[in-house]
């Protein structure tokens, strides 16, 4: 089974354990249209390995990319996406390759749409107003 936290409850985590580390697993077009965690008050960095193209076909290096990227079966890792459905497969990839600590940031970055159709209003790290680094407009 695998953990879930609130996107506060990740950044508080994440406050006090500096050997755990958050992924994004959006694709590069997320990150840069929509924007992404800002971890820098932490002085940690956001690692971003996409777990699926924008096609949404699976990226088979995932867990490669982990490792390749310095992040450690023993650490605890987060996974945030839009939603929390990419972060959960990307959780469950890492879970079955040996990654012990594992835990799926519920309503990931934007969070459910709401009534009017917009995200980042009801839940997920835009709502709870935690940091972020946001593209120009």
């Amino acid at each position: 089974m695998i953990d879930e936290k609130t996107p506060m409850e990740t950044w508080k985590q994440l406050q006090v354990d500096k050997e755990a580390v958050l992924i994004d697993v959006r694709t590069p077009q997320e990150w840069e249209q929509i924007g992404y965690p800002d971890l820098s008050t932490l002085s940690q960095e956001l690692l971003k390995i996409s777990v699926q193209t924008i096609f949404g076909e699976r990226n088979d290096n995932f867990v490669s990319e982990l490792r390749q990227a310095g992040v450690r079966p023993e650490q605890t890792v987060y996974f945030i996406c839009r939603s929390g459905k990419r972060s959960m497969l990307a959780a469950s990839l890492a879970q079955h390759s040996g990654f012990n600590h594992v835990v799926n940031v519920k309503d990931g970055f934007e969070g459910p749409a709401d009534p009017n159709g917009i995200t980042g209003k009801i839940a997920g790290w835009l709502a709870e107003k935690l940091p972020v680094l946001q593209p120009v407009r």
